[in-house]
């Protein structure tokens, strides 16, 4: 048994977020990781080139200052992301190049279409109180629709529907219909809106941590030290009237206080002892992850870059649903990741490795030519079938989940705090969330501590 003043669940940046705090406020803690490995829902592979590959997520943007402020901490630097060239469009097998966010060279009216689309959910976004978005004017409204009965109204051009629904229900790794479009609302406005959300220069995929983001949780991990035990998958937590006690198959850990940080589909497969009340029970059970294939194409050279061309695509129902440069920072090799979310993702995730991949070149190679056919290596990270990650980068709420249910996000029940990005009401699905919600949990439970110490009443029971 090890005793400990905290022990953490889950070794993704929301819990190395807490657990370094926590350590560096003078606790001693316990990080218990279910994987072999750290990082949760990203994911950095180190080639020997000297190379990197984001397995899982990649990106920074403006506004997201806590993974900022780690990687200063850390002397971690950022690059932009490329942009020079054009991006490309693929509709019913036509392709269509153009700058900016709104693909202006396809139908006018469809552009149009998206354009109004958009900028009608950036006026919704506004609404939203990030803290509670249930109690919005329109919450209950917008929580009994999906994010497809509201695109089915608001868009008139066919083409225009498929493109926003490829953009948008692909940040939550699902269809449209699975997706409550107060959920939606809410987490582009943790982000700042659409245009945020959706965008490359200046939005959610502006830069990146040069190393990747293993460059910001492998020093975390250095500091914690002997605080990790990864391999521990945590079946049990029982709480009684002076600790928390912790169970995995191997360990067992005593704490004043828990924090668990993982997705809410894993939450639910912990044991709690007592009972969790029932609303956070049944939150646990109905915010799921999606599904998404990453996959880290490499050629010698980024020769997309050659033909003017950003790297940027999309083509809804493709194999290779979005593609984006994902090159280091020098440039070299050339990467192309692609990204596959969703039911197409579920549906090619049931062919044979060498069927998926020849489907994914061929569908490269229809957008940036031959050379796309033979590249030099083929990475691919299916998140879906990942164990401890249950899906998608980001468990979303279907209709009628965060009106009933969402006060209970980040409510302690009792000794037990929950951290992750699901949990953070500003920049919600990324890993500035996580980080936000991991140092937002360790406050909680250092304030609880110092409550009951100066004998005053605590406000997270």
């Amino acid at each position: 048994m090890t005793d400990v003043d905290y022990c953490v669940v889950g070794g993704g940046f929301a819990g190395l977020a807490a657990a370094l705090r926590l350590k560096q406020a003078g606790r001693t803690v316990a990080l218990l990781e279910a994987r072999d490995r750290l990082g949760g829902r990203t994911f950095t592979e180190v080639r020997t080139d000297g190379s990197w590959i984001d397995r899982g997520g990649a990106w920074i943007g403006p506004g997201q200052d806590r993974v900022r402020a780690m990687m200063h901490e850390f002397g971690v630097p950022s690059y932009r992301q490329y942009t020079d060239g054009e991006a490309m469009i693929v509709v019913d097998g036509e392709q269509h190049r153009y700058t900016g966010t709104v693909p202006w060279s396809m139908s006018p009216w469809a552009a149009m279409n998206i354009g109004a689309a958009l900028l009608e959910l950036g006026h919704m976004c506004k609404s939203i109180p990030l803290e509670a978005p249930w109690t919005a004017g329109n919450a209950d409204k917008w929580d009994r629709v999906s994010l497809a009965h509201w695109l089915h109204h608001n868009t008139l051009s066919k083409s225009a529907y498929a493109l926003l629904e490829t953009a948008i229900a692909g940040c939550y790794t699902s269809d449209a219909a699975e997706v409550s479009l107060l959920f939606v609302l809410y987490q582009m406005a943790s982000g700042g809106g659409p245009g945020f959300v959706l965008g490359v220069h200046d939005g959610a995929q502006d830069a990146r941590p040069v190393g990747g983001m293993g460059a910001i949780y492998r020093p975390m991990a250095v500091e914690l030290g002997d605080s990790i035990h990864l391999a521990q998958p945590v079946r049990h937590i029982h709480q009684d009237a002076d600790k928390v006690t912790v169970r995995s198959d191997e360990l067992i850990v005593r704490a004043r206080r828990v924090i668990v940080a993982v997705p809410l589909a894993i939450a639910s497969q912990i044991l709690f002892d007592p009972m969790l009340p029932v609303d956070r029970s049944f939150l646990h059970q109905r915010m799921p992850s999606g599904s998404i294939i990453k996959t880290a194409v490499v050629y010698d050279e980024p020769f997309w870059r050659a033909d003017d061309l950003s790297g940027q695509s999309a083509a809804p129902g493709s194999p290779a649903t979005i593609t984006i440069d994902a090159c280091t920072d020098t440039g070299r090799p050339g990467i192309l990741c692609v990204i596959t979310e969703g039911p197409i993702a579920r549906r090619i995730g049931r062919l044979d490795a060498p069927e998926r991949r020849a489907a994914t070149l061929t569908a490269l190679a229809e957008r940036f030519g031959d050379k796309a056919r033979t590249p030099v290596d083929y990475i691919e990270q299916n998140w879906s079938i990942e164990r401890y990650s249950g899906g998608g980068m980001l468990s979303h709420a279907p209709t009628g989940v965060l009106t009933q249910f969402g006060h209970a996000l980040r409510r302690p029940c009792g000794r037990i705090h929950w951290a992750g990005t699901e949990s953070s009401a500003v920049m919600c699905g990324w890993v500035d969330g996580a980080i936000r919600s991991g140092e937002r949990a360790a406050s909680e439970v250092v304030e609880h501590e110092s409550l009951v110490t100066s004998g005053g009443k605590s406000t997270t029971r």
